[in-house]
């Protein structure tokens, strides 16, 4: 029976590993650029000015934003955000991030990266705080957007 079946299986995984090799496209050195600048501009303006008019400019309209077991949409980062801006002193949000991967699949492009924050108030550091994230972007009219991010927190010393 396994010998019947056993080059059937490898038949399938070869045919599998052709089309998926043929739907992953290099990404291009300006979708890479483009993508790092979106992460980038979401993380230091939705998050860090708290700016709540920027997600539309930087996330679909279905955005997810899987964040440490719990499910966020752009309505629920608006709540996040008006709450946050009621504090009585802001911290200052410095970010940066280390990309790990880009994988292209038609119009989206899945990417991986450290994300890095520091957090201070009246020049003085607060906190560091570590990210391990993956995001789906995809390509629109209005250019690149997010469409789900998936974050994970990482304990600092």
């Amino acid at each position: 029976m396994i010998k019947k079946i056993a080059p059937l299986l490898f038949l399938f995984f070869s045919v599998y590993s052709t089309i998926y090799s043929l739907q992953a496209q290099n990404i291009k050195p300006e979708e890479e650029t483009a993508l790092k600048q979106l992460i980038q501009n979401v993380f230091d303006q939705v998050w860090g000015e708290l700016d709540s008019t920027k997600i539309a400019t930087y996330h679909t309209d279905d955005f997810l934003l899987l964040e440490h077991g719990e499910v966020w949409t752009n309505d629920t980062i608006k709540s996040y955000i008006a709450k946050a801006r009621s504090a009585e002193k802001l911290p200052k949000r410095s970010n940066s991030f280390e990309f790990i991967r880009f994988v292209k699949s038609k119009n989206s492009i899945w990417f991986a990266y450290q994300n890095y924050a520091t957090l201070s108030i009246d020049g003085e550091k607060i906190r560091d705080l570590q990210w391990l994230e993956s995001a789906v972007a995809i390509k629109t009219k209005q250019g690149w957007k997010l469409q789900m991010l998936h974050s994970t927190r990482i304990k600092r010393d």
